[in-house]
């Protein structure tokens, strides 16, 4: 039986409190920290543990052995940058294999890079683009970047799909855009399927693609 994978995370407003959650649910054995009591309350009946603390004090986050822990997250939130900073850099000083920390402006997310964070996230702006993506085009339900290019969607089929197979359809070749899923009814019930080159779209579809996003969304800017 392969080990659980352990998440230690740091900081437990609204995006540290989803993190944490989400984690867990997906079977991620997760230590979650926070300096007020209330947020770890929120979350300790769905995470491993909850613990009440300051991790920005050195000796108090050794105690944590992050050194141990598959991911470690700083998701401390820009009034207390400082904090967020000095996280960062202890978790990395103290061997964390992997750090990922949060920031919310271009110079924090500077200095946190500059002090060992392997990764450094910005869920507003993230959900920002995403949104606009989605009022810009209306066939994209969901889209998610694959580092500085390519994209993975959720998008509804444009009319030019309708009653094509995927063989037909030579997208790869063409577009340069690949379907790796389709989420289809089936029976009263939502399916996701990975598809032959035989299978042929239908208007009620969800596509799953993998794209360069200037080609994705040149496609969608010009198919009904």
């Amino acid at each position: 039986m392969s080990r659980k994978k352990q998440a230690l995370i740091i900081g437990l407003g609204q995006f540290g409190r989803a993190l944490a959650s989400t984690l867990a649910a997906r079977g991620v054995q997760v230590l979650a920290v926070d300096k007020e009591e209330g947020p770890v309350s929120d979350v300790i009946d769905v995470v491993d543990d909850g613990l009440v603390l300051d991790a920005s004090v050195e000796s108090v986050l050794e105690q944590l052995d992050p050194a141990r822990r598959d991911i470690c997250v700083c998701t401390i939130g820009s009034e207390a940058r400082d904090h967020a900073i000095i996280v960062t850099a202890l978790l990395r000083q103290l061997g964390a294999p992997r750090v990922v920390a949060r920031a919310n402006d271009a110079a924090t997310e500077r200095i946190l890079m500059l002090v060992g964070a392997h990764e450094v996230v910005n869920p507003d702006r993230a959900f920002g683009e995403r949104l606009a993506n989605r009022l810009i085009y209306s066939g994209v339900i969901e889209e998610l970047p694959l580092g500085d290019d390519l994209v993975i969607s959720e998008i509804r089929p444009p009319g030019v799909f309708l009653s094509r197979s995927l063989r037909e359809l030579d997208l790869r070749q063409r577009l340069g855009l690949s379907v790796v899923a389709i989420r289809r009814e089936i029976d009263g019930r939502e399916r996701v399927l990975i598809p032959t080159a035989t299978e042929v779209i239908s208007a009620d579809d969800i596509l799953v693609v993998v794209a360069p996003r200037d080609d994705l969304h040149r496609l969608l800017e010009v198919s009904p």
